[in-house]
């Protein structure tokens, strides 16, 4: 093997990946598209192809085919329920740190606060399964915490999809812990040129290489002072292998490009039923289009005479109804049929509070693991600037996700059919609740409902007062309709 080949097989083990990698490159190219849609979805073809059809027809058929994304509108949904509260923060000894408030406001040196920032994590676990986020700072040689200040030099935050990162390895301590031992990811592509950085404990070795030229164009290792691998896994689910997660969308990517095929042959019917074919013969002259002329030859055989192919429509409404069904399947599969539901539905009480405990305990899931990786991403960046991380992060545990048109009609029923003043008093409090009345407790605290009690004798007597109800019982009086 020449100098040549042997450099052109370490650029080739430069930037391939591992098995894992290999195996799952594809599917999260897929999920990638099915998220994002748009152009990237319509060059990824996923239509399927008809026999005989050409290219120019093919392409055709793809910018005239609608993608009806529920991928995003999905992760979109949860995201809407997971950063409806912010997530509570307490800092403990790094309160008053000077950096932190700039970290908080400045997460990745991006403009992205914290809480946006999260916000990403969230969204590329959902769609990938996990994602990588790394917590470093730039070293200057600075020779004390408060030249770094001055300079803006201080740890930050950045995102890693999974489709970028090409090796990695955990090792087990003798504590049995899994710790990062290796990591080896694309940190730029710009063309033919591929910027590749691998991470070991002790140092950091960026290598850029040229494909076309097959020359590797710099190469540089620093040491790494922190003595680890400042990167965090954050997963959407754990799966059975280490380093990789299971995505939200992975089952409902499949189901949005059979609708997206659906869609298509849609399409395709309504073209053909609104212009039918024309079956002539190569002699007879016929214009394109509708209210076209066709001209025949005087002497053409009468059992030649162009006709039009008819198209019956009739499946169409099959089609939609397929359609209908898989977006129900896909409500299903996430829970949000309640919450993403358009038209009223027809479901009961019961099978609606199922659905909300569902989603409840997938949206309590997914906090616990954002929680968890926001955990371990201060735990590093107290390293970095020589702290003890001894604060309390805490996102929301539950998610009152409610029917509240329903929960209000409940209510007014109640208050139909109640009698009791204590019991009526309790249903105006959760109207007030649902209203969200500010200081209705100091509101109601000194009144008391007014009502007609009847005595003994079929006397009436107004009370307007709690005692008063109590005293009037106590000898023998009853509620008015008692």
């Amino acid at each position: 093997m020449n100098i040549t080949e042997t450099l052109r097989s370490e650029i080739s083990a430069l930037i391939s990946g591992n098995h894992l990698y290999d195996t799952y490159y594809k599917r999260w190219k897929y999920l990638l598209e099915s998220y994002i849609g748009g152009e990237e979805y319509r060059r990824a073809q996923n239509l399927i192809r008809y026999q005989l059809e050409t290219n120019s027809e093919f392409q055709q058929r793809l910018n005239n085919t609608p993608l009806e994304n529920h991928c995003a509108s999905i992760i979109s949904t949860y995201n809407s329920f997971l950063f409806r509260t912010e997530p509570t923060r307490e800092f403990g000894s790094i309160e008053n740190a000077p950096e932190l408030k700039n970290f908080m406001r400045d997460a990745d040196f991006e403009g992205k606060s914290l809480n946006q920032f999260m916000k990403d994590v969230s969204t590329w676990s959902s769609v990938f399964g996990h994602c990588w986020v790394f917590v470093t700072k730039p070293n200057i040689t600075a020779q004390s915490r408060a030249e770094e200040y001055d300079a803006g030099v201080r740890p930050y935050l950045s995102i890693i999809n999974p489709i970028m990162v090409l090796d990695w390895d955990f090792k087990r301590s003798p504590s049995g812990r899994h710790t990062l031992g290796y990591i080896k990811y694309l940190e730029d592509v710009n063309g033919d040129v591929r910027t590749v950085k691998k991470w070991y404990p002790d140092r950091i070795v960026t290598t850029v290489v040229d494909l076309k030229k097959n020359e590797v164009v710099q190469e540089e290792e620093v040491p790494n002072g922190l003595g680890k691998i400042p990167c965090v896994l954050a997963y959407n689910k754990h799966s059975t292998f280490r380093g990789i997660g299971i995505s939200d969308i992975s089952d409902i990517a499949d189901a949005q490009r059979f609708i997206y095929n659906s869609t298509s042959e849609v399409q395709q019917a309504i073209a053909l039923d609104s212009h039918p074919s024309l079956v002539k013969s190569k002699e007879t002259n016929a214009g394109v289009g509708p209210g076209s002329l066709i001209e025949m030859p005087d002497n053409l055989d009468p059992g030649l005479k162009p006709y039009a192919l008819e198209f019956s429509g009739g499946n169409i409404a099959s089609i939609y109804q397929s359609i209908q069904h898989t977006i129900t399947a896909i409500d299903k599969m996430a829970n949000v049929g309640a919450v993403r539901a358009t038209e009223s539905k027809v479901m009961s009480g019961v099978a609606m509070e199922t659905e909300f405990q569902l989603l409840n305990a997938k949206l309590s899931e997914k906090a616990d693991n954002l929680e968890l990786a926001e955990e371990q991403m201060w735990k590093l960046w107290c390293e970095y600037q020589g702290y003890e991380w001894d604060g309390v992060i805490d996102y929301p545990g539950s998610f009152n996700v409610r029917d509240t048109g329903t929960e209000i009609n409940q209510l007014k029923v109640a208050k139909e059919a109640a009698t009791s003043p204590q019991l009526l008093q309790h249903i105006d409090k959760s109207i007030a609740e649902w209203l969200k009345v500010e200081n209705y407790e100091e509101a109601v605290t000194d009144t008391y409902p007014t009502h007609q009690m009847i005595g003994p004798n079929s006397e009436s007597v107004t009370v307007s007062t709690k005692e008063q109800h109590n005293q009037l019982t106590a000898q023998g009086y009853t509620m008015e309709g008692k």
